[in-house]
């Protein structure tokens, strides 16, 4: 209960800011104009893909590619949410006053995890309306485009969930996102290099955020990458915990 007291708090805290409006502002300006860049692309396809068979549709030629770059411009912007959670309290010289307070060090982790992470859920619920839109006026594979809603609320669990250590370990905030930034940029590429071979590869593409996020946006929700993001996000959820617990024995 006091996880959730903690959550409601951070997230008020959060929209209190102004940072939290514009980001919200920014990013639905720019996904708004690369939903209608796809949409013009689209319109301008579809006379040549009349008659043929098995051609994509509207799903896979607007909604896949969005939500993929969506990944990619909140994987920038993340940062910027978690940056603060612990290292401003930490170099506020408040931490100590959470410390004191009658809840567990699991409590306040999840709280500050859960306000942030209900934040990102506001930028996918403006996110999925429009391609909900599009139902006025044509047909979607709503299956298609669940599975991409899940594959995005995973990955922004996930980028949450290693902003929230990071700032935990860190005193500044600043320091905190841009550490954030390389974290999540190294995870998301971490499979590009060309000369791993045998299961030094496969271990690469298991790890790798970018393999796992392309696949459930292509409709292939498989046990897989739901149990790779909910190991993910609990490993770092955890070490957290013990690094705030680490903090409070050194008080």
């Amino acid at each position: 209960m006091m996880a959730f007291t903690i959550a409601a708090r951070e997230l008020r805290t959060l929209f209190l800011s102004p940072l939290a409006w514009s980001v919200l502002g920014v990013i639905q300006i720019i996904l708004g104009y690369m939903f209608l860049a796809q949409l013009d692309y689209f319109l301008m396809v579809q006379p040549r893909m009349a008659g043929m068979e098995d051609v994509p549709g509207v799903t896979d030629l607007i909604v896949a590619p969005l939500f993929g770059n969506a990944g990619v411009i909140l994987l920038l912007v993340t940062p910027l949410l978690t940056m603060r959670l612990i290292s401003e309290e930490r170099r506020n010289r408040t931490l100590s006053l959470l410390f004191t307070a009658p809840v567990s060090m699991t409590d306040i982790i999840v709280g500050k995890y859960l306000g942030v992470f209900f934040f990102l859920l506001i930028m996918v619920g403006m996110l999925a309306l429009m391609p909900l839109s599009l139902l006025m006026g044509g047909a979607l594979d709503l299956g298609k485009l669940a599975s991409c809603i899940l594959a995005l609320v995973l990955l922004l669990a996930g980028f949450a969930a290693v902003g929230l250590y990071i700032s935990a370990s860190s005193n500044q905030p600043t320091v905190a996102a841009v550490a954030t930034f390389g974290a999540l940029l190294l995870l998301w590429i971490i499979d590009w290099t060309g000369g791993a071979e045998g299961n030094a590869n496969g271990v690469l593409q298991y790890l790798s955020l970018l393999r796992h996020y392309e696949a459930l946006l292509k409709g292939l929700v498989s046990t897989t990458d739901l149990i790779y993001f909910l190991l993910f996000i609990l490993t770092f959820l955890v070490l957290s915990v013990h690094r705030l617990d680490n903090d409070r024995l050194q008080k």
